[in-house]
């Protein structure tokens, strides 16, 4: 079988119980990462947020190259 280098796109839908707007968007974008919570009980507890889900609504692959073993 061939080996393919495969580029992807991924968007998600966050939803973080927060302060307010400002707070949420920052703990989404900064605590999230490949599909789950990287926040730990001290960044929770520190910034006051709780991400509850995370769900996947774009996973787009929009290049594959073959990759050449030489």
């Amino acid at each position: 079988m061939k080996n393919y280098q495969v580029m992807l796109t991924k968007s998600y839908v966050v939803t973080v119980e927060a302060q307010n707007a400002t707070r949420a968007r920052y703990c989404a974008e900064f605590y999230t990462g490949d599909i789950s919570d990287i926040s730990i009980d001290e960044d929770k507890k520190q910034h006051g947020f709780k991400i509850k889900e995370i769900e996947c609504v774009v996973n787009d692959g929009f290049e594959a190259k073959e990759i050449i073993d030489d």
